[in-house]
């Protein structure tokens, strides 16, 4: 059997439905829901016509029984799988601490298991917790002469203890080509560390982890990724080592996802630096590449380094991370020319215009359309644009729901004011408006189950908390449409929607299979419903259900 049209498929796939996400044209009777694939691509969908034909001595018959459901693969458009994995494993989590008190609870078992001139560093850590401006003096309060140094809860900051003030000779007055800050006041630098440069001075000295542990570390953060229904993640960074991991596990096997690579174009850069990070674009391995660069034009809310029109309550939060804002154009015009999509950080109202108006002068690239990551809070005039530029919105549902509070006590609803709060991870009115819209974890600061970032979108609170009022539940959106903004919109904004995003003839085969049809599920639901399998390119992902 050699004409495609009755060949036999190599797997064939069979559940209950094949939901659709986006409309199809219509075709002559019901395609039922078996996929029947070859060569890594979908050869065709159908029913028990489909077995009859395309069943052969050699095939393998995957049936999953009447109530799965088959979907394209689930694919988080915003992650940071090295630094993530990295930061979670082997560090202090302090995640949940609430209060100061139980912060040093915490602090200290770490501290007590840790030697005397080691460092205690943990990550997720809520600034909340203080009344007023984050500082880490408390910590030699608590702890004398320890080394203590805690990554916030945005990963933009650090709070540091007076010993390693003292030990990296820390002064505030250091300068930084981006708005980094190490924070001082009469007595000196508080141990409040703002922003990515000058933590930077910081995480240089954090102790390494051996390159095979923390291989170790990133295989386990992929592997949790297929298990929760992802076949591919975009990582928002690519840094020293990732490429030396990515090749350390290929070297072992298959990777457990697709890891789409975008490097961070450092702020106030030039032309040399962005000629070196261009010449990134193209490296890779089988289920990894380098396709894109990222650029971060602002900071956090809760830092007061988002760039937003006016000022926030605090005085803060109204300048660009790059001090020279026609740099950022004019890099982004480099990358533009070269073919090469952009991904930009872009929180504040300011920071999105400016993105959309810098799009609208250099125009889109061959490989792909540019992005806008976060964009936290923006007002009406902002929604048409993306779909006029044809630039992909990309939002995190976790944030909104599990970073704020309903009752706007937390610090970033306290600094920006009600008004922009009320226009809020607008992703109801983005699509409305006509936008491509990505939803996506920004793992390890949200959720990395995306059936938790799907649900929240649904229901604009934490899934987990039914008791919880809502966060602008006006931006609710429907099952299809969130399924759809984990499957084709990430295609989309990779510019490989003709290959991936779809069940239909001729896609590749990246699928997930569900326990149950999740667009017949209430949202609840959908958090815990089983992944039976994820495939890429039609080979089954191997992962323990746990």
């Amino acid at each position: 059997m050699n004409d495609e049209s009755t060949a036999y498929a190599e797997t064939i796939l069979c559940a209950g439905s094949i939901p659709a996400l986006v409309p199809e044209p219509a075709g002559p009777g019901d395609p039922g829901a078996c996929v029947a694939i070859s060569g890594g691509r979908i050869l065709e969908i159908g029913g028990a016509e489909l077995m009859e034909r395309r069943c052969g001595p050699g095939t393998e018959v995957h049936d999953f029984g009447s109530d799965a459901a088959i979907l394209p693969g689930l694919v988080d458009g915003h992650t940071h799988p090295v630094w993530g994995s990295e930061s979670t494993g082997g560090r202090l989590a302090m995640s949940g601490v609430a209060s100061l008190a139980e912060a040093r609870t915490r602090l200290a078992e770490a501290v007590a298991a840790t030697p005397a001139d080691g460092w205690v560093t943990g990550y997720d850590f809520d600034v909340n917790v203080y009344r007023g401006e984050p500082e880490g003096r408390v910590f030699g309060e608590w702890f004398p002469g320890r080394k203590i140094s805690l990554m916030t809860r945005d990963a933009h900051a650090l709070l540091v203890s007076p010993a390693v003030v003292a030990e990296l000779g820390l002064t505030g007055d250091e300068a930084f080509a981006d708005a980094s800050d190490i924070v001082a006041d009469a007595d000196g630098p508080t141990g409040w560390v703002v922003e990515l440069q000058a933590m930077d001075l910081v995480l240089a000295h954090y102790p390494q982890q051996p390159i095979e542990t923390q291989a170790a570390h990133l295989l386990a953060a992929l592997g949790d990724f297929a298990r929760h229904g992802l076949t591919g993640v975009h990582a928002l960074d690519f840094h020293d080592p990732s490429e030396q991991l990515f090749r350390l596990l290929e070297e072992a096997g298959e990777l457990p996802v697709r890891v789409r690579c975008s490097p961070l174009v450092p702020a106030d850069s030039g032309p040399d630096e962005w000629a070196r990070i261009a010449d990134l674009v193209g490296t890779g391995g089988r289920r990894w590449r380098v396709e894109g660069v990222k650029f971060m034009l602002d900071g956090t809310a809760d830092n007061g380094t988002a760039w937003f029109e006016t000022p926030d309550a605090f005085g803060e939060n109204h300048e660009a991370l790059w001090r020279s804002t026609d740099a950022y154009r004019e890099a982004v015009r480099f990358f533009t020319e070269r073919g090469i999509p952009t991904a930009t950080h872009a929180i504040g109202d300011r920071a999105v215009r400016f993105v959309l108006d810098t799009v609208a002068e250099v125009g889109r690239p061959v490989g792909g359309p540019h992005r806008v990551e976060h964009l936290e809070s923006i007002p009406d005039a902002l929604l048409d644009r993306f779909a006029e530029l044809g630039v992909v919105a990309g939002l995190q549902p976790s944030h909104a729901t599990r970073l704020t509070a309903p009752d706007q006590s937390d610090g970033w609803s306290r600094r920006i004011g009600a008004d922009r709060v009320a226009h809020g991870w607008r992703i109801r009115d983005l699509i409305d408006h006509g936008a491509v819209v990505t939803l996506s974890s920004d793992w390890p600061i949200g959720v990395g189950d995306p059936r938790v970032s799907l649900a929240d979108a649904q229901l604009r609170r934490p899934v987990d908390a039914p008791d919880q009022a809502p966060v602008q539940p006006s931006q609710r959106i429907t099952a299809a449409e969130a399924y759809r903004a984990m499957t084709l919109a990430p295609a989309i904004a990779a510019g490989i929607d003709g290959e991936y995003g779809r069940v239909s003839a001729g896609r590749r085969a990246d699928l997930v299979v569900f326990a149950a049809d999740p667009l017949g599920l209430e949202p609840e639901a959908q958090a815990r419903n089983p992944v039976l399998a994820t495939y890429i390119d039609g080979q089954r992902i191997e992962f323990e259900d746990r």
